[in-house]
């Protein structure tokens, strides 16, 4: 699955390395990581082309769990084998799971602080501009013509009309009915 363009191993070393940074300073869950992924790894480090970091999406994609790990081992096992896949993989996973345990902790045992509250929420904004540059980038990535972008806004146009569907006032008369007519006919 290498190109001629890139090298067939990366040392264990450096992926344990980059995978570290990246679980230590990376946040906003993970589609927010993605894409940074994609920039360092494909454009920046060149440990990959533009096509296999699509193909590891898409992978990644199909699997139950959190993309940005799902990506990482992948990535790791591509450039490492399977020894660069379990290091890189739990450099990744570990730094996370501690810092997520950490914030559990502190929430609970001072979250009743208005404080720590405000700190949470402040936080909120920047994770959620982070996963929507994350999707753009992602978006840009696997996304290659006119009529990909008119489907996907169609698909995003149905999904939020049907979000709020049940919500407008004509959902709200053919409930009524359903019910009226349903109950008449036990009768």
């Amino acid at each position: 699955m290498t190109s001629p363009g890139t090298p067939a191993r990366t040392p264990t070393a450096e992926l344990v390395r980059y995978f570290l940074r990246l679980g230590l300073l990376g946040f906003g869950g993970p589609v927010a990581l993605v894409g940074p992924m994609e920039r360092e790894l494909v454009t920046e480090r060149r440990w990959l082309t533009k096509e296999q970091m699509r193909e590891a999406i898409a992978v990644c994609q199909s699997l139950p769990g959190p993309l940005a790990i799902q990506v990482g081992i992948y990535v790791c096992y591509l450039r490492g084998g399977h020894r660069g896949a379990w290091a890189g993989g739990w450099a990744f996973i570990l730094p996370n799971f501690c810092i997520v345990a950490a914030l559990g902790a502190l929430y609970v045992h001072f979250g009743g602080l208005q404080l720590i509250t405000a700190i949470f929420y402040g936080v909120s904004p920047a994770v959620i501009a982070l996963i929507l540059h994350s999707c753009y980038r992602l978006a840009k990535l696997g996304m290659e013509d006119w009529l990909q972008w008119l489907i996907a806004t169609g698909c995003f146009v149905v999904t939020v009309i049907l979000r709020f569907w049940p919500q407008t006032p004509m959902s709200s008369r053919l409930a009524r009915r359903r019910t009226t007519s349903s109950s008449r006919r036990r009768i």
